[in-house]
């Protein structure tokens, strides 16, 4: 073995070593595309206060609420951040192939929980969000980690425009999807319900899509008592989102929830610290064309499917197909580690 005596190879160490302190501490630029409603908001303001964080855009797609009306948010939401420096960009206007559904009925008239922000100002980029999506992917090639956390309408025109990005961009962590059921109904879980189409050429367009699905969301509750502790303390950005968690909740409440899923804000605490969860390797297909079950993700836990073979006027199973995975699957959170983290970021600490 290699003894370290002698200055050289001491100051070589300590190199190596300050090197290594600064490569952990460089911030993961993200770009987060999002339909700004309550939870949309929470976790755009949990990404802007966290230093292992560096925020390049939020690109807008309808979804909560529709595109002109999220693209108000989300300027107002930078502006309440003092970040009028980030690049917003509007996008889609409607899905690829249906129509656009709103949800003001869970995130209230304006999609921020009836809470009236003031006028932002900041401006919106002029370019079209999925052309900025290529343009900084190039720009800093396997270093832009992708949050989509609305219906996947901006990323697969993307990535059908452009290919080539699907080996460029270091992650692509998305809220949307479940492996046990819908939030929209018993199959589909609404950002993939949104744009069914899109969730499919996005999970096939060759690169691994890290799944923070609504079934871990929903064991992900913010609850009166993490309330309580937001808005102990008071601050801008901490009283609205005081304001925007009471409503959260006491919506959740009415429909027979103990808390509201922090849907949003875990698919960016997983780029903050991917050991809040727990993922597994699995290939994820998304039904199109089901009466029941469009929109659902259809997760295979065996890795494979059976190979059917015909004899004369039956078929017979001839062994399995192994399958490539091309997700990671959240299966379970450290809901509590999670929640202190968010409630801390917020209250900026």
């Amino acid at each position: 073995m290699k003894r370290f005596f002698g200055t050289t190879p001491l100051i070589s160490f300590v190199a190596f070593c300050l090197l290594t302190s600064a490569a952990a501490e460089t911030p993961k630029r993200v770009i987060i595309d999002t339909d700004p409603g309550v939870d949309d908001a929470m976790a755009i303001l949990l990404a802007l206060n966290s230093p292992e964080l560096k925020v390049e855009a939020l690109t807008v797609v309808p979804g909560n609420v529709d595109g002109r009306q999220g693209l108000e948010n989300a300027l107002k939401l930078v502006s309440l951040a003092g970040r009028c420096d980030l690049l917003v960009a509007g996008g889609a206007q409607h899905p690829l192939n249906q129509k656009l559904i709103t949800a003001q009925f869970w995130h209230g008239r304006n999609g921020l929980a009836g809470v009236e922000l003031p006028a932002s100002k900041c401006r919106a980029d002029s370019r079209f969000g999925p052309d900025l999506i290529i343009e900084l992917v190039h720009k800093y090639p396997h270093e832009v980690t992708l949050i989509p956390v609305g219906p996947l309408t901006n990323i697969a025109i993307a990535v059908s425009k452009d290919p080539s990005i699907a080996s460029l961009v270091k992650d692509i962590v998305i809220m949307g999807g479940s492996t046990t059921g819908g939030n929209v109904n018993g199959a589909a879980e609404a950002n993939i319900y949104g744009d069914p189409e899109a969730a499919a050429i996005v999970f096939n367009a060759g690169w691994t899509v890290t799944m923070v699905g609504s079934d871990v969301g929903e064991r992900t509750l913010i609850t009166r008592k993490y309330v309580a502790d937001l808005q102990s303390l008071h601050g801008p950005q901490s009283d609205f989102i005081g304001k925007l968690a009471d409503f959260y909740v006491t919506r959740s409440e009415k429909s027979g929830y103990q808390g509201a899923a922090m849907y949003d804000p875990l698919a960016v605490g997983v780029v903050i610290d991917p050991t809040l969860v727990t993922l597994k390797d699995m290939h994820v297909d998304v039904e199109t064309k089901g009466e029941f079950t469009r929109g659902e993700t259809v997760a295979n836990r065996m890795g494979s499917n059976e190979n059917n073979v015909l004899h004369g006027d039956h078929y017979e199973i001839d062994g399995v197909i192994e399958l490539k995975p091309n997700s990671r699957v959240c299966t379970a959170s450290d809901a509590d580690r999670f929640l202190q983290l968010f409630i801390s970021r917020i209250k900026g600490k």
